[in-house]
């Protein structure tokens, strides 16, 4: 105990050293790279992010989600899709239209139906966005449909299907075909479900909406 006493200043120091390491080396790594150019700018952070996730217990469990969406020896891409629908009268003409973004890479996808609900169009759109990745991916999806997003985020698609389509009311849960397809596709990829405010400043939102209805135009 005495000892403790006296040298309790050392044991602060030693987890003081501990918990700064990454931060020294980070900003050495920081200050090569701006006075010899030896390092690329971003490479402190990526060297800071790598000790702390092995450093600091607080961030171990995000390293560990991390290594769990490793797929054999690949990291699987991380994507972002966009998507929405529209009806013109519901059920009625229909379109639907998705953005698909991977780094600088942007594709649109669109599509419609004579006649159909815009719920439809809504899920054909995440659908059919989807099905158009060619391997297991990490996609941030973003959708103006509460329908949608509510459905697959607080489970209830999950549970109609495990009822045999059924909703808590006993009544026939609509669209189960494209439930179906959908719930099977988020099992092949890790889906990230985002709610967005529909014909407000999203551009990408807005040029889903746009993609859409041109769809449903054509089907008059």
């Amino acid at each position: 105990m005495n000892w403790l006493r006296e040298n309790w200043w050392r044991g602060v120091g030693i987890i003081s050293l501990y918990f700064l390491f990454p931060v020294y080396i980070s900003a050495t790594v920081e200050m090569m790279a701006k006075r010899f150019r030896m390092f690329e700018w971003d490479t402190a952070e990526n060297v800071f992010d790598f000790l702390a996730d092995i450093m600091y217990p607080w961030r171990w469990k995000d390293m560990w989600q991390k290594l769990k969406i490793k797929k054999g020896k690949r990291i699987m891409k991380t994507v972002t899709l966009y998507t929405d629908g529209a009806c013109s009268g519901n059920p009625g003409p229909g379109g639907w239209g998705a953005i698909l973004l991977f780094g600088e890479h942007k594709r649109e996808l669109s599509g419609g139906e004579r006649k159909t609900t815009n719920n439809r169009m809504e899920l054909t759109a995440v659908i059919r966005g989807l099905e158009a990745l060619k391997e297991p991916c990490l996609v941030d999806l973003y959708s103006d449909s509460k329908y949608v997003v509510d459905a697959l985020e607080k489970g209830w698609a999950k549970s109609w299907r495990s009822r045999g389509w059924k909703k808590a009311d006993k009544k026939p849960a609509l669209n189960p075909d494209l439930w179906e397809r959908l719930l099977e596709l988020c099992e092949t990829h890790t889906v990230s479900l985002h709610w967005v405010k529909g014909h407000a400043n999203n551009p990408y939102n807005n040029r889903c909406d746009e993609l859409a209805v041109a769809e449903w135009q054509k089907l008059k």
